[in-house]
């Protein structure tokens, strides 16, 4: 047996010394997560080599184990400056049986479907794709991953710190004697992100050293610990109400959900959280919550500063389809850039996952006869057809059942366009809708719900959808443009003359017919459009085209979006796949607001926070005043009306808990600072933040009031930026989170934390104040 990652043999005695402490840390940290003498952990931590796959000829064993921390895991490296390599279970978004990703289907045979697994990251990490000795084996792992990761998903915030600062200590005690000197104490809190003086230190140390020992152990670790979480700032509130014996009642507990959380509470209300969270079974008994007891009730997901009722579908999703935000992705295939970044499977996968209800596919002639997807005329890699509609009709309805419209960008021959629409057919079935729902012709768009579980084509189509319910019809002479060209700026010369050298596309009837509701069509204006453009016909708009429109003409662009679908895609010129700020377009109406979903940016964080709601569904109710074919609202002008309600929201950032570092040295430590960002129509557009705290990324505190008049409340959004202050150069990124202004709850409020990735840190947080009150 070695000692852990590949360190040099150690004789018998030092073996087993290191195993028993070894079997000590994970038996403890299983059981701080719940996974007391648990045989999945066991498995894991005792590890095994696995057959690592990058390519059909890079196929290499390594041994993967997992660490004392019992979220790490480590796997050995063969790369001369990465001799050994760790993820976080936190990371993993999924743990896949068989050949499910492109990897392994790729560069494996059928044979060893059993024994293959995928361990998928969130982010931009790579698939890691493992081949196991046996199908048996490889159930082990999957299973055994599967649980752990579930598991540290679901522990309570203060399972999470606990498990966290266990950790910390554990990587602090560099001789693992299970004490901690003073200098070890230092590493501890740059560990957990402070950094304090060494005076400052020196005392915490004595303060704790209660045997004047010269080390910290055991009960003082404990006492070390308490002063490290205590939240002073809850003490204040929680002793304004308790006022029986030092504990809160029902009755005291029933006033501060009133007077500050500004609920419809009942006693039985107040008694269930006690019963629900009150950790002491002695007070539980006399219905009493204590400290604890009140600040579990605080983290839990369900008093946090998202309304929970708000989590699920509580929407009419019976309206017509134009009367939603559609959450739309552009280049849906993409990884990174538009110039020479990978087209993969994986990023439909991903987009899908997080509520994506628009895809986009760029269809070109492939070898073989198999039409191809990736960006043309560039060098970004190709992915077939036939296995993103593969993948699409796996992963449509994880996230939401709500309908997916496939966008296509068609640039295939008559002949590939047949195999397009086979494909279509035979890997969607019945999902895809090829007629008009009840097969007449409709007068309107059905509704999400009608749609459940459906499959929507938008592209061209050579007649009028009429047409299919007549004798055979004459086809359209308009068949020869792309979808990118019908919303080409007439003054834009360069594109006009790109546009002339472009063959025409002629359509394959098979296709064509698959084109239901969603029409592609040129827009010629909006006069043209109510006159002429049924009402499944819609157009695609190029950004810097649909924000002249929304600045210029917005009531019009708005009426013209209570009939019609419009949809919003990026410029050509965004090579690196940035993004476009989306609310201009929100706000004139537009549905389907497409975005690089490979591009983790503010404009991302935004949309997310969008579609945050509605049991992230991909569909978001648009307010009724721009479902009005009558209605005056100008988002520009603010005339008046009923979308005029004028509120003062007041918010204040009192304190942060856990935020990460931005760098992992061990020297890096935060200067956090908060801004607070009111997004919606530009009258509501402002920005304010806090003083930052130096170094002290663990519980810095703030307690800085803000207020902000907001004049349309249900447009708004609330953003709260987690930024790292730097004097000398623009301030880098923590985190971040975005909800509906709408979808607010008032008062004491945690906030959890979405990293880059749009991913939430697991114990990160801002505890604030929230009050959202009619202006006088």
């Amino acid at each position: 047996m070695q000692c852990l990652k590949k360190q040099p043999k150690c004789n018998k005695s030092e073996e087993r010394l290191y195993y028993e402490r070894r079997q000590k840390v994970i038996q403890m940290n299983a059981n701080l997560l719940g996974l007391e003498e648990d045989s999945d952990v066991q498995f894991l931590s005792q590890g095994g080599d696995l057959l690592k796959v990058r390519s059909t000829s890079w196929k290499k064993t390594r041994y993967f184990r997992l660490l004392e921390d019992c979220k790490t895991m480590w796997h050995e490296s063969k790369k001369t400056f990465k001799p050994n390599q760790t993820f976080s279970l936190d990371s993993i978004k999924e743990v896949r049986p068989g050949r499910q990703t492109e990897g392994l289907k790729k560069h494996t045979e059928e044979h060893v479907e059993g024994r293959c697994f995928s361990i998928v990251f969130k982010g931009h990490r790579k698939n890691l794709d493992l081949i196991a000795s046996s199908e048996e084996e490889a159930r082990q792992w999957v299973n055994s991953l599967q649980k752990v990761v579930s598991n540290l998903n679901n522990l309570s915030y203060h399972q999470k710190t606990e498990h966290w600062i266990y950790s910390c200590l554990n990587k602090a005690d560099k001789n693992k004697d299970d004490k901690l000197s003073q200098e070890e104490l230092q590493n501890f809190l740059r560990l957990i992100n402070v950094e304090v003086e060494d005076d400052y230190a020196e005392m915490l140390f004595k303060q704790c050293d209660k045997s004047k020992s010269g080390y910290l152990s055991g009960e003082e670790i404990e006492h070390f610990y308490d002063l490290l979480t205590h939240r002073e700032e809850i003490d204040v509130i929680y002793g304004a109400y308790a006022k029986t014996s030092g504990f809160m009642s029902a009755d005291n507990l029933l006033q501060f959900l009133i007077n500050e959380q500004k609920e419809k509470a009942t006693v039985a209300d107040a008694l269930e959280i006690i019963k629900k969270h009150e950790p002491d079974v002695k007070a539980k008994e006399k219905k009493l919550l204590s400290k604890d007891g009140f600040l579990m009730y605080l983290h839990h997901p369900q008093s946090m500063i998202l309304n929970p009722e708000h989590k699920e579908v509580y929407q009419d999703m019976t309206q017509p389809l134009n009367h939603y935000f559609i959450s739309s992705s552009h280049n849906t295939y993409l990884l990174k850039d538009q110039l020479k970044g990978p087209s993969s499977t994986e990023a439909y996968v991903k987009a899908l996952l997080k509520g994506c209800r628009c895809v986009e596919l760029d269809c070109w002639d492939g070898s073989d006869n198999e039409p191809q997807i990736y960006h043309g005329h560039t060098l970004t890699s190709k992915i077939l057809f036939k296995d993103v509609i593969k993948v699409i009709k796996e992963y449509a309805f994880k996230t939401s059942d709500y309908p997916v419209i496939l966008s296509l960008e068609n640039h295939c021959s008559v002949e590939q366009q047949e195999v397009m629409a086979h494909h279509l057919k035979s890997i969607l079935g019945s999902a895809l809708v090829t007629s008009p729902l009840g097969n007449v012709m409709p007068t309107n768009f059905p509704s999400p719900e009608e749609l459940k579980g459906k499959f929507l084509i938008k592209g061209k189509r050579l007649n009028k959808l009429e047409a299919s319910f007549v004798s055979e019809n004459a086809v359209e002479e308009d068949t020869d443009v792309t979808e990118e060209d019908e919303s080409k700026d007439e003054d834009d010369q360069k594109e006009q003359e790109r546009s002339k050298n472009k063959k025409k596309l002629n359509l394959a009837k098979e296709l064509s017919n698959m084109v239901i509701y969603c029409k592609s069509v040129h827009f010629h204006g909006f006069e043209e459009a109510r006159k002429n453009q049924s009402f499944y016909e819609m157009s695609s708009f190029k950004e810097a085209k649909a924000m002249k429109l929304a600045e210029e003409t917005a009531n019009a662009y708005i009426r013209h979006n209570v009939e019609k679908l419009s949809r919003i895609y990026p410029t050509g010129f965004r090579t690196d796949s940035s993004n476009y700020n989306p609310i201009p377009m929100w706000n004139a109406g537009c549905q389907i607001v497409a975005l690089n979903f490979q591009t983790w940016c503010p404009e991302m964080d935004i949309n997310q926070g969008r579609f945050i709601v509605n049991g992230t569904s991909g569909y978001i109710l648009k307010p009724a005043y721009l479902r009005d074919k009558a209605t005056q609202f100008d988002p520009i002008t603010l005339t008046p009306g009923d979308w005029l309600q004028h509120k003062i929201l007041h918010v204040m950032v009192i304190s942060g808990q856990q935020l990460p570092k931005v760098n992992m040295k061990k020297s890096s430590i935060v200067d956090p600072l908060i801004k607070v960002e009111v997004c919606g129509v530009p009258a509501d557009a402002a920005v304010k933040q806090t003083n930052p705290v130096n170094n002290n990324g663990l519980n810095p505190k703030w307690n800085e009031n803000f207020q902000f008049d907001v004049y349309v409340p249900e447009l708004a959004l609330l953003h709260f930026t987690v930024e790292d202050h730097d004097s000398t150069s623009d301030n880098e990124f923590i985190a971040q989170y975005t909800l509906p202004l709408n979808s607010i709850k008032m008062g004491y409020r945690h906030v959890p934390l979405l990293n880059k990735n749009g991913d939430v840190l697991a114990s990160a947080g801002l505890f604030v104040h929230v009050m959202l009150v009619d202006a006088e």
